[in-house]
């Protein structure tokens, strides 16, 4: 008999945990959650007005001097 209580010791911790473990990584479901979102996508979309971009690090080539 001993066996099987720790048996169902050890099922129930082990379905509690995943029960811990489910609330912690599930998505919130909020309404400021997802202005947030959304704010975070418009902002991806269009940043800041005075923003430049960088530049891409490609020069114009000049013409060989003979030399």
């Amino acid at each position: 008999m001993s066996s099987l209580l720790f048996l169902g010791i050890a099922a129930v911790l082990s379905l509690i945990g995943c029960l811990v473990l489910w609330l912690r990584s599930r998505p919130p479901r909020s309404m400021e959650a997802h202005i947030r979102d959304f704010a975070a996508e418009l902002e991806a979309l269009a940043p800041d007005a005075g923003h430049r971009p960088a530049a891409r690090g490609v020069r114009p080539r000049r013409g060989r001097r003979s030399g």
